[in-house]
């Protein structure tokens, strides 16, 4: 039977010199503009002003998500070909330097920014965000809950983010390491029900410390406008297909966790401590180390753990018509994710005796050719 279940998708792109590929430190006049009278209120702008979101209509299927999705990608760069400028979908952009960026000016922006001050200048990263539907909310924060050991699965096959300030980081994903120096983000905390979160977040709102439960940026997180559970784990996908395949797999996840209660239902601290060491992994190592096991007791190859979660998440990915995407999770395995190819670009560059300036200008470049195909 087909499950109609809506879901939404955020992608976050860097805004750069169409000739350099540089980050571009403040937004260009006229260009967010330009934007909104092609795209609407599908477009907006990001903590800072070298960052663009695109926003999705809801949907019940891929298709459309896909279909629009791609026609937004593609104006995007249309528009922003014609300001002389490009967009990068990736978790961090090669070369850009934290210390010059700029806030965007909005009052909500000021707001954080006076309050994370040097940490919101370093959060030059973009993600990818996924709105799963609930039918009933109450359940949102135990789905949550048991979602948190496939969190670090879901990062290694969304990893976008290996070099940093002009430097190859040795990590395949390095945006959630500049990512969770803020507040409140990370995997989520292992409340239980409904009413431990609504406490946690009132307490903090009582406490003056957050306005509302917006400023609660976990890598899942229930969302506070939609009825959804809204993963934020993600690095922003150089591949539209790799956006719709992480996509497949949170939402055929979901759906399977609320088909059985009962699965997960012991997680512990342990279980806790084991996904924050797995999510270290998958950061580090992207698709090609892997995790500890807690049932098993032993680490097992991501690719291995990617195969065995295809295969349990078969008949909720038919369900929801998305069986075509969840496969190519398997894809990435066998073909890397945009990490590996914008290392492979690197190596290359610098094999050809580019120098390093002009090998980082070569991934930058390759970038923005993958965002807009």
């Amino acid at each position: 039977m087909s499950d109609t279940r809506r879901f939404g998708i955020e992608e976050e792109f860097f805004v750069v010199d169409a000739e350099t590929k540089a980050v571009m430190r403040r937004m260009p006049h006229g260009f967010l503009d330009a934007a909104k009278a092609r795209l609407g209120d599908r477009v907006g702008s990001e903590m800072l002003q070298s960052q663009i979101e695109i926003t999705s209509s809801v949907h019940t299927t891929p298709t459309g998500a896909r279909n629009e999705l791609q026609a937004m990608r593609g104006a995007l760069g249309e528009v922003a070909a014609k300001h002389g400028l490009a967009i990068l979908a990736s978790g961090t952009h090669p070369t850009a330097m934290w210390a010059t960026q700029r806030a965007s000016d909005a009052p909500r922006y000021d707001s954080v920014m006076h309050d994370l001050q040097m940490l919101g200048q370093r959060n030059i990263v973009c993600g990818l965000h996924v709105h799963a539907e609930f039918d009933d909310l109450s359940r949102r924060i135990d789905v949550m809950g048991r979602l948190m050991p496939t969190i670090p699965l879901i990062i290694a096959l969304s990893t976008s983010s290996p070099f940093w300030q002009s430097r190859a980081t040795g990590l395949m994903g390095y945006r959630l390491a500049a990512y969770d120096e803020l507040p409140r983000t990370g995997l989520p905390e292992m409340f239980k029900t409904q009413a431990e979160y609504d406490d946690y977040v009132s307490l903090l709102v009582e406490a003056r410390v957050i306005e509302d439960s917006s400023y609660v940026w976990w890598a899942v997180r229930p969302s506070r406008r939609f009825p959804t559970l809204e993963l934020r784990a993600p690095d922003s996908c150089t591949h539209l297909d790799d956006s719709l395949a992480i996509a497949a797999l949170y939402r055929s996840m979901v759906r399977y966790l609320i088909r059985h209660p009962d699965f997960r239902a012991d997680l512990s601290p342990l279980s806790r401590a084991v996904a924050q060491e797995n999510k270290w992994r998958a950061q580090r190592y992207g698709i090609h180390g892997s995790f500890v096991d807690e049932a098993r007791r032993t680490t097992v190859s991501i690719a291995d753990l990617v195969r065995e979660t295809v295969m349990m998440l078969e008949e909720d990915a038919e369900a929801l018509d998305c069986q075509d995407d969840l496969g190519r999770c398997l894809d990435i395995c066998l073909r890397g994710t945009s990490a590996d190819g914008q290392l492979t670009v690197w190596k290359s560059a610098l094999g050809l005796a580019e120098t390093p300036h002009d090998a980082l200008r070569s991934v930058k470049t390759w970038i923005a050719q993958q965002t807009l195909q």
